[in-house]
């Protein structure tokens, strides 16, 4: 996956069958559908891939426990199909993962069970393990850090678990291995029009300047939060399709939640879902859902939203957090599509919609991580009407993605790049430094940070540090002590100077201070 070669195919290509505007889960996931149905494809993405929502989810695969419980048995029914889905054609990025629901209320146990039976029954075929009661002393074998008190036993059910940064590098490059050009840093500045019509758009390579001016049969719209920015594009008097809603995680140290399983929270006090998940070797608490008026690339978590989350952790854990135990705290914002009543976020639609404009530009909007690859194929075949482009029929339910692979070893990290690990395994061969881990409190080594650079067009520390690696998701302060030498060892890569190097840091030190606590 190389940037050079993308910005290449754009200069020799002036025509285009689906250009995609947004290198998220929905814009990436259209871009695999779009070019396997044999359409000239183009995917633009104004800073990097995953940048914004798509790398700061809860990095689950599922069905969606709270649908279940509002009624939304269709959509629960979709999302389930596409975890099972997404397992097979990525076993190298995602897992099968426990949860278990603790009972401390004598009707919790027999009302969560025969959820979490209906839960199993609308899978089918699909479905991971069968759900089933557990005595108190089963609860806490399977979590040995649950509160005790009062505990009367649970309910341990089966989801998926991903790394939502890692699969969008997958997607792009599943992309660019059938066909389609994918280019990160290229933000869309305008739409180009005839007689009222979208007929492209005009777009801007960020690092040169240079400016392309491009034709399609159709420009769709998969922007996520700033998805309204592009509808304005296209018409001033546009109203906005989406309410933004913050969503904040904790990340805690392993010693929280021992062990393989995680815990759901179905009741907290605002009425959301809450988790506490094992990720990579630590904890993931989460999520808030705030409702927030301006949207941003780097969102900052509110302290009443840290605040809210460790008060709810130490209701279910033995060891009670406090904000000094937090390694990284993350935000991210969900573009909801819009309702009657926006003043709910917990109440507007998880569910995708999709709009064409007067102009003909296609917007996708909503939906969720589980369930990107069905919003692609609605998307794509609304695309395959609007211009009228031949039928083809969707493949990517059957599609491999990119470095798959049946059987990983889940101990060594580097299993998430499946086939790709033994080119990264090459790299260490040409200095065995290569193979030295970044920092004690990371798993990441020298060799990632060379990979992402020549094969994933990883283009600033960030993108390194935030999205090719999770290293400033899983600690931010072990991330700021590594970042001068990983800056080195890009300059070096991409042959800059020191005053790159300084810039770079300068950038990432700004927003890696909002992945510490407040306090801290």
């Amino acid at each position: 996956m190389n940037r050079q070669k993308q910005l290449d195919d754009v200069r020799k290509t002036s025509t285009w069958d689906i250009i995609i505007i947004g290198g998220g889960a929905t814009g990436l996931g259209i871009a695999v559908d779009s070019v396997t149905r044999g359409y000239k494809t183009m995917l633009l993405e104004k800073g990097d891939f995953a940048q914004g929502t798509s790398s700061r989810s809860t990095k689950l695969v599922h069905g969606g426990v709270r649908y279940l419980q509002q009624g939304n048995i269709s959509l629960v029914l979709e999302a389930l199909k596409e975890r099972g889905l997404l397992i097979k054609n990525a076993p190298h990025l995602v897992k099968n993962l426990s949860f278990v629901v603790p009972n401390y209320d004598w009707w919790e146990g027999p009302f969560y069970g025969i959820g979490m039976k209906l839960y199993d029954m609308l899978a089918g075929d699909l479905g991971i393990a069968p759900s089933k009661w557990l005595s108190k002393e089963e609860t806490i074998q399977r979590i040995p850090t649950v509160e005790p008190e009062g505990l009367r036993g649970g309910v341990v059910y089966f989801d998926g678990q991903f790394d939502d940064a890692r699969l969008a590098i997958t997607l792009a490059q599943t992309a660019i291995d059938q066909g389609a050009t994918v280019i990160n840093y290229c933000p869309v500045i305008n739409l180009t029009k005839e007689k009222g019509i979208t007929t492209g758009v005009i777009t801007k390579d960020i690092e040169s300047g240079e400016e392309f001016e491009l034709r399609s049969k159709v420009v769709i719209n998969a922007a996520g939060i700033f998805t309204d920015e592009i509808r304005k594009m296209d018409d001033k008097k546009s109203n906005p399709i989406t309410v933004p809603s913050q969503g904040v995680h904790i990340v805690l140290n392993k010693s929280f939640l021992p062990g393989n399983s995680a815990i759901m929270v179905p009741h907290t006090d605002d009425g959301r879902v809450l988790f506490a998940v094992p990720w990579h070797n630590c904890v993931i608490v989460g999520t808030t859902d705030t409702p927030i008026k301006d949207v941003s690339v780097e969102p900052v978590p509110l302290e009443e939203e840290i605040e809210f989350l460790i008060t709810h952790a130490a209701r279910y854990l033995t060891k009670d957090p406090v904000p000094e135990d937090i390694l990284s705290v993350f935000a991210g914002i969900r573009p909801l599509v819009k309702s009657s009543d926006d003043s709910d976020t917990a109440a507007l639609s998880r569910d995708h919609s999709i709009f064409i404009s007067r102009s003909g530009l296609l917007t996708i909007a909503g939906g969720k991580w589980t369930t990107y690859r069905k919003m692609a194929e609605d998307a794509v075949n609304e695309a395959t009407t609007l211009g009228g482009l031949p039928s083809q029929s969707c493949i990517t339910e059957g599609l491999n993605l990119h470095g798959f692979k049946s059987v990983t070893d889940p101990e060594n990290h580097l299993h998430i790049y499946g086939t790709d690990k033994s080119k990264i395994d090459e790299i260490i061969k040409e200095e065995s430094e290569y193979a030295e881990k970044l920092h004690k409190e990371l798993p990441y080594i020298k060799a990632e940070i060379i990979w992402s650079v020549r094969n994933e067009m990883a283009r600033t520390l960030i993108d390194v540090l935030s999205r090719r690696t999770r290293a400033l998701i899983l600690n931010a302060k072990a991330c700021l002590e590594v970042a001068p030498e990983v800056v080195k060892i890009m300059s070096q890569e991409l042959n800059k100077n020191t005053d790159w190097e300084k810039e770079q840091l300068k950038q990432f030190n700004t927003i890696a201070l909002n992945y510490l606590p407040i306090n801290q």
